[in-house]
C-alpha cells in the first residue's frame, strides 16, 4: 500500500490495483473517563501513557472511499453538523480530494453513531450525496439507523447485510460487533494487499494497542467490543495486510504488529 497524494483533510492511497482516500471530518474532544478498564471503570493510570490536549483526548473522526475503476464506495460519512464545529469537514475533503460527491452511488456504514451516519446530510439539510442509490447497514444495526430522524429519508435506500456481504469484487463484510450493534469493519482487497476499515474497534491510539483490553465508555457490550478488537488486531498483523480507522489520528492508515500480548501501530 502506497501513498499517492494527500491536502488538509485527504490522504490518497494505492491498494493492489485500486485508490483508498482518507478523509478528514475533523475530529472530538472527549473526557479521559470515556477509557474504562475492568467492571466498566474509568482508567485512571493516565500518566505518560495516553496523550491528552488540554486534559482530553482527542478523538480524529475519518472516513474513506474506495475507488474501483468507476465503483466509488464511501465508508462512514461523519457527522456534518451534528456534533460541534471541530467536525464536518467531510464534504470539503472530498472537494480538496478533487473527487465529486456525485460519483457516490454506494455508502456502507460501520454503525450507526452520529459520526458515522449524519453526515448523510449536509449542513444545509441537503443530501449529502445527491446520487446515492445503496446504502448498506447491517442487519442487527437496521432498527437503530431507522430510529434516526436525521436520517429518516434514506430509510428507502438501506440494504440490511450480514457479515461476508461482498458489496462488490473487492469489498467484503466483517462482523465486528461489540462497539456497536451490528458494527461492521470491511476488508478491501486488490492484487494481494489488503486493508481492514474497522471503524471504531479503537478510539485511544495511544493505549488501546500496547493495552487492548482497555474499553470505551460507549460500547454497547464492552466484553464483545474487547473480543472484536482482538480479532481485528490479529486479523491485521498478516502480512499486506492494513488498518484503516475512524479515531485513529487523521489520516487513520497504518500497520500493525504483534509484540506478545500487544500490539503496535505505525502510521504509514
Amino acid at each position: 500500500m502506497k501513498r499517492l497524494t494527500s491536502g488538509t483533510n485527504f490522504v490518497r492511497y494505492g491498494l493492489g490495483e485500486i485508490e483508498v482516500i482518507a478523509l478528514r471530518d475533523g475530529y472530538i474532544d472527549m473526557p479521559a473517563s470515556r477509557l474504562r478498564q475492568a467492571g466498566n471503570q474509568p482508567f485512571k493510570d493516565l500518566h505518560n501513557q495516553v496523550e491528552l490536549v488540554g486534559g482530553k483526548l482527542r478523538l480524529s473522526v475519518n472516513a474513506f472511499l474506495i475507488i474501483d475503476g468507476d465503483e466509488h464506495i464511501l465508508i462512514d460519512t461523519g457527522a456534518s453538523n451534528s456534533l460541534g464545529s471541530t467536525m464536518g469537514e467531510l464534504l470539503l475533503a472530498f472537494e480538496e480530494a478533487g473527487v465529486e460527491r456525485e460519483k457516490i452511488s454506494t455508502i456502507a456504514l460501520t454503525h450507526t453513531h452520529e459520526d458515522h451516519a449524519h453526515g448523510l446530510v449536509a449542513a444545509d439539510g441537503s443530501d449529502a450525496f445527491p446520487k446515492l442509490q445503496q446504502l448498506f447497514v447491517a442487519r442487527a444495526a437496521i432498527r437503530l439507523f431507522d430510529k434516526i430522524e436525521r436520517v429518516a429519508r434514506f430509510r428507502q435506500l438501506r440494504t440490511s447485510i450480514d457479515g461476508g456481504f461482498k458489496l462488490s469484487s473487492s469489498v467484503t463484510a466483517v462482523d465486528a460487533a461489540g462497539h456497536e450493534v451490528g458494527h461492521t469493519a470491511y476488508e478491501v482487497s486488490s492484487a494481494g494487499e489488503t486493508l481492514i476499515i474497522w471503524g471504531d474497534i479503537v478510539h485511544v491510539q495511544s493505549i488501546q494497542f500496547d493495552r487492548p483490553e482497555l474499553t470505551w465508555e460507549y460500547d454497547a457490550d464492552q466484553d464483545m467490543a474487547r473480543s472484536s478488537r482482538l480479532s481485528m488486531l490479529r486479523l491485521a498483523t498478516r502480512p499486506n495486510v492494513y488498518v484503516a480507522g475512524a479515531h485513529l489520528a487523521s489520516p487513520g492508515v497504518g500497520k500493525i504488529s504483534e509484540n506478545g500480548s500487544s500490539f503496535s501501530y505505525i502510521p504509514l
